[in-house]
């Protein structure tokens, strides 16, 4: 179980998109994007480029003991609706368990926190059984189903709609909290 003072969320920068394309070309991680082409250098290097221009969108790498894991985001932040849609991965390989779900915390309470977000809204893809309890873990609700709506290792599969509203998080954050941290004394 990994400590609270452990992780830690960072805006992405440009000297950590060595990294992230790493971790973007990494199978573990491909297996289970929308997008799963081998990402070059160039197209990297434009990807974030526009982010940069994005005034919609936030992203952040996640750093457990001081290294940096994973990415958390989130994309179409809408501020008259105050929702957005999010994603995450854990790039690094070998993290000790418990890491993923810290992430998952605090990228939830960076979005109803800093961002004021209402609605967060995820998808995931219907054989993504991890993501899809992790998701479940964490308080989020199934909205919907788009049958047969990505084409992945040929075939077309399922997307599954997630949404978690700010209320609910409030509700179930710090019995999640209690269930993710250990507390420094209790090693």
């Amino acid at each position: 179980m990994p400590q609270l003072e452990d992780c830690r969320l960072i805006p992405l920068v440009k000297r950590n998109l060595p990294t992230v394309l790493k971790w973007r070309n990494s199978e573990h991680v491909r297996a289970n994007m929308f997008t799963d082409h081998i990402i070059s250098w160039k197209e990297h290097s434009s990807w974030y480029e526009n982010l940069k221009r994005k005034k919609d969108s936030s992203y952040l790498v996640f750093h457990y003991k001081n290294q940096p894991v994973g990415m958390v985001y989130f994309t179409n932040i809408e501020k008259r609706n105050n929702t957005c849609f999010w994603g995450f991965y854990i790039g690094a390989e070998d993290v000790p368990r418990g890491v993923g779900s810290a992430m998952g915390y605090l990228g939830l309470e960076y979005a109803f926190g800093k961002l004021r977000i209402r609605k967060i809204c995820g998808e995931v893809l219907a054989f993504n059984a991890l993501s899809l309890n992790f998701f479940k873990k964490i308080g989020f609700s199934v909205e919907g189903r788009f049958s047969e709506h990505v084409l992945k290792n040929n075939t077309f599969t399922d997307v599954i709609f997630f949404s978690l509203f700010r209320q609910d998080w409030d509700q179930k954050k710090d019995n999640l909290k209690a269930s993710i941290f250990q507390s420094p004394g209790n090693s």
